[in-house]
């Protein structure tokens, strides 16, 4: 029997920065993942620390989007290795994204309430110094302070600080949930190898960060599983000889496609479209999506060049605390039922947050640091998840 302080389920981007943020106040901190590192929800995004975007479009004031609007300056300063986590070996692939619009009223008008809502991180950009793809578009572009980081090698970084924390359990009927004499949650490992025995953790905390995998990690710990929705995506990936871009067309009070650029394990440049294009494509096949894709495309980027492009779909369940009317949180969520936590951060930009909250709700570590590699000898390290244009193999001409 080993007592911890706490005991994380899941290795995307929330459970991996929770883990640093309670290891750097002291806390004796062991995560366990299923698969790999970051594999779903977190590794399937397009990267972007938003700003705020949403809640202007919405002319929503809440304090939620106050705070998501200070979230690209909490994470500049750690890709900038001037807080922690450090994160200067974070591949960062956009300083900036833009803004503009195609030229519909609605469109017009949206752009008008973005630049409002976000007045204090836009700067309008004058033609000569706007990318090419984007000379030939109506009105004005803007450049919102969005970095974009690859998400892979952010997920490498912050693992890498961590290595004797992280363990795979790849057979989930290798952990048992037990409640304690105390009324608190024990965990049992039954062991990596044949015939090894049990090893008992008795953590003070439980805290599931498992994306949509807490939906069955809250049903093994015996609590209602009816917690969690889903709202689903239905994303586009486009590749070939495409010219680098990243950024939203508003239309609205919508992004009428959000486009990020990066390269795949081959070197050829890839698109990653979402936005209201991704909304859309939840009710569309492969090939529908993509055909409505190019359309919204070119309505987007007048001038684009789709000649000689490859194209592909992949879809992503967004797991977040259910909402009466199935409606998207306004912010991060913790939920504490005895020593179990369960959290969800609706945002990667808010990761930093959610992690604060965690931490501070915690208090301070009983049991502190020590070594836990002795813990759990033979259990394996997760490797980082792919990306999905490395891993989808149904490209469409």
């Amino acid at each position: 029997m080993s007592e911890i302080d706490a005991l994380i389920f899941g290795g995307g981007a929330a459970g991996l920065w929770l883990l640093d943020e309670l290891h750097r106040r002291g806390f004796s901190t062991l995560l366990i993942e299923r698969d790999a590192l970051g594999s779903g929800q977190t590794i399937a995004s397009q990267g972007i620390i938003h700003g705020g975007i949403k809640y202007a479009l919405t002319g929503l004031g809440t304090s939620a989007a106050r705070g998501v609007r200070n979230m690209p300056g909490v994470w500049r300063n750690c890709l900038a290795g001037r807080t922690e986590p450090n994160l200067a070996r974070t591949a960062v692939l956009a300083e900036r994204c833009f803004l503009w619009r195609t030229g519909s009223v609605s469109s017009r008008l949206g752009l008008v309430g973005a630049r409002l809502g976000l007045s204090s991180h836009v700067e309008h950009v004058a033609i000569p110094d706007r990318p090419p793809l984007l000379r030939e578009c109506p009105g004005d572009v803007y450049s919102v302070n969005e970095q974009v980081i690859d998400v892979g090698s952010f997920l490498e970084d912050l693992s890498q600080r961590h290595q004797s924390r992280i363990i795979r359990v790849e057979n989930a009927d290798l952990i048992r949930f037990a409640a304690a004499r105390t009324g608190r949650t024990t965990v049992v490992l039954a062991g990596a190898l044949p015939g090894e025995t049990e090893h008992e953790l008795q953590p003070d905390y439980v805290i599931l960060s498992a994306g949509a995998g807490n939906e069955v990690l809250r049903q093994r710990t015996g609590l209602p599983c009816d917690a969690m929705q889903r709202r689903p995506l239905h994303m586009v990936l486009a590749r070939g000889e495409l010219p680098e871009i990243f950024g939203h067309c508003i239309d609205g009070a919508k992004t009428r496609v959000t486009i990020t650029t990066t390269t795949d394990s081959s070197g050829t440049r890839v698109w990653q479209v979402g936005g209201q294009v991704a909304e859309d494509g939840v009710k569309r096949g492969s090939e529908e999506l993509v055909e409505h894709a190019q359309r919204e495309l070119r309505s987007a980027l007048p001038g684009v060049n789709l000649d000689d492009v490859e194209w592909a779909t992949y879809r992503v369940d967004r797991a977040e605390e259910r909402m009466p009317g199935g409606k998207r949180p306004k912010g991060w969520t913790v939920r504490q039922e005895g020593n179990v936590l369960t959290v969800w951060p609706t945002k990667l930009a808010l990761v930093p947050e959610l992690a604060r909250d965690v931490a501070d709700r915690l208090g301070k570590p009983r049991v502190g640091h020590l070594e836990l590699g002795p813990l759990c000898p033979d259990w394996p390290h997760p490797e980082v998840a792919l990306p999905p244009w490395d891993t989808e193999h149904r490209w469409q001409s």
